[in-house]
């Protein structure tokens, strides 16, 4: 993304969640009511559009056609974090550290927050934007989330932790949603270093795409399309794991690999009444760790 804006592909991430917010209670994946504060006037219009009975699907079937896959991946990856993370929580997780959180809006969609001590962590310009948004669209933050500015490609997380208040002996959260494609493979092995040395027991959250999407493996569909949209916005994926190499990966960064999901997996699985719309981004993955410790 550009120094001087917030990120496009979040503005898109939020129409994906307030269409899916706009289906029927029982049949959508969750309920965000806050997506459509972070939309363009553009996209403002197309979420208004999708929200019209029967007319609406035109709109989420061109976002398809464009964009093969992103949408119904995105939706799905939102509710099998959510699932995991309530169950995180449950088990008695007591702090949660979103990394690159964009417009993402857990922290104030979801109960399950209250009185938990949450850092959401992202690059200056989009964090500026959401808690402008923020301040404007639900009249001020709330005080127990703190807000973290950094560009994961040029600053090192440990050393930024000191411009927050947390508990490093807290059992903590950390959501890594939509953001290492983005980064450079230093930025990624800095970041998980970090949060090694910066937490004590952790449940690490992050999603990443196959390795070898970007070494121009033909087994995926839609990728060239998905690659030229990004360029129009002006960004582009930088790095990928390979799955196989993964457990041994986060095992010497001291994490146990609990769970490792492909696109088509965590969407069949959510997504059962829409089957045919599973095409696309099959690269796309969840990983779900834990400190060795824990």
């Amino acid at each position: 993304m550009q120094a001087d804006r917030s990120s496009k592909t979040a503005q898109y991430m939020a129409l994906f969640r307030t269409i899916e917010s706009t289906r029927p209670p029982r049949r959508r994946l969750f309920h965000d009511p806050y997506a459509h504060l972070f939309l363009s006037p553009k996209l403002r219009v197309a979420s208004a559009v999708a929200a019209v009975p029967l007319i609406g699907n035109i709109v989420p079937w061109i976002l398809d056609s464009f964009w093969p896959g992103a949408r119904t991946s995105a939706i799905a990856r939102t509710r099998f974090i959510d699932d995991r993370l309530r169950r995180a929580l449950h088990e008695g997780y007591r702090q949660v550290v979103i990394l690159g959180a964009g417009f993402d809006s857990r922290a104030y969609r979801m109960a399950e927050f209250a009185g938990l001590n949450v850092i959401e962590v992202d690059h200056p310009a989009t964090s500026r934007e959401k808690q402008k948004t923020l301040k404007r669209g639900i009249h001020g933050l709330p005080p127990s989330v703190q807000y973290l500015e950094i560009d994961f490609n040029t600053e090192e997380l440990q050393g930024a932790t000191g411009r927050v208040a947390f508990d490093p002996l807290a059992p903590t959260v950390v959501i890594w949603e939509g953001v290492t494609n983005y980064l450079s493979e230093e930025a990624v092995n800095s970041t998980f270093e970090s949060l090694k040395v910066i937490f004590a027991r952790c449940f690490l959250l992050f999603t990443y795409i196959d390795r070898a999407v970007l070494e121009g493996s033909p087994s995926f569909d839609g990728t060239a399309s998905v690659e030229q949209r990004l360029r129009k916005v002006g960004e582009r994926w930088t790095f990928g794991f390979d799955p196989d190499a993964l457990p041994a990966y986060l095992g010497d960064r001291g994490y146990h690999l609990l769970e490792d999901v492909g696109s088509i997996q965590y969407r069949t699985a959510y997504l059962p009444a829409r089957k045919r719309l599973l095409r696309g981004y099959e690269f796309y993955r969840i990983a779900v760790a834990q400190s060795v410790e824990a």
